[in-house]
């Protein structure tokens, strides 16, 4: 599995980083997990084609996080794509998407599509579901956005990739992935930019907690650690 964090900004857009949004790409397929305002133009500018996204997985529903949908939707109305894209999130996504479709372009929910947006709610209790290649499982977690905010596995090309939008890790840990992605996102004292701009190590399975945002597994080696950050520079990371 190939990572690479298109955007991971705050709200704010603070150090001028794009927000949430990650790519994840195996075996010629690629997902999003998460979906920020900001990421159709910081998916454009690192020249990763919004055709080629066959899914998001969104772990709550905060404008950084899936307020993109709507201008990755109509992105495809309008540049003729065909292919499904397939969203994945907490209860309530299928109307608070059509909510902001129809506030940021009136009538645009109710509009003919040229591809299906087939949209699938998830269990907070880890409950799988497929989402086109993959399977996405999410489990409650504590981040006030008026509906239940996820912590989100993604299986996908043979690994596993665990991530949540909020510091606060699930009230249940999930069963520990066949390997995580340890992404601290502390500030580093000279720039208050989030670590995960620049250099991403992999943890091994040293135990049942996965990598959340906000800090690594309090399991993680001393290996897992991150370099001077670069805003806004894409950073791939292999799994």
């Amino acid at each position: 599995m190939r990572i690479r964090f298109v955007g991971s900004g705050d709200a704010f857009g603070s150090g001028g980083r794009w927000q949430t949004c990650i790519h994840l790409s195996a075996e010629g397929q690629a997902l999003l997990v998460d979906c920020g305002a900001t990421s159709l133009v910081a998916l454009k500018a690192q020249g990763l084609d919004p055709h080629a996204v066959g899914a998001v997985a969104v772990t709550h529903l905060h404008g950084d996080h899936f307020g993109g949908l709507p201008f990755l939707i109509l992105d495809g109305q309008f540049s003729h794509r065909t292919a499904p894209l397939l969203v994945a999130g907490p209860p309530g996504t299928r109307v608070r998407l059509t909510e902001a479709m129809e506030t940021l372009f009136p009538g645009s929910s109710r509009a003919p599509r040229r591809f299906p947006v087939q949209v699938t709610e998830l269990a907070a209790d880890g409950t799988p579901a497929k989402l086109g290649p993959a399977t996405v499982r999410g489990w409650q977690v504590e981040h006030a956005c008026g509906a239940p905010p996820l912590a989100l596995r993604v299986d996908l090309g043979g690994a596993s990739f665990a991530y949540s939008g909020t510091r606060s890790g699930p009230r249940r840990w999930p069963k520990r992935p066949r390997e995580r992605i340890c992404s601290p996102s502390r500030p580093t004292p000279s720039t208050g930019l989030s670590a995960t701009t620049s250099t991403i190590r992999r943890c091994g399975p040293t135990s049942g907690r996965s990598a959340h945002a906000g800090s690594c597994s309090p399991t993680c080696p001393p290996t897992c650690s991150a370099g001077s950050p670069t805003p806004n520079r894409p950073q791939p990371a292999t799994a």
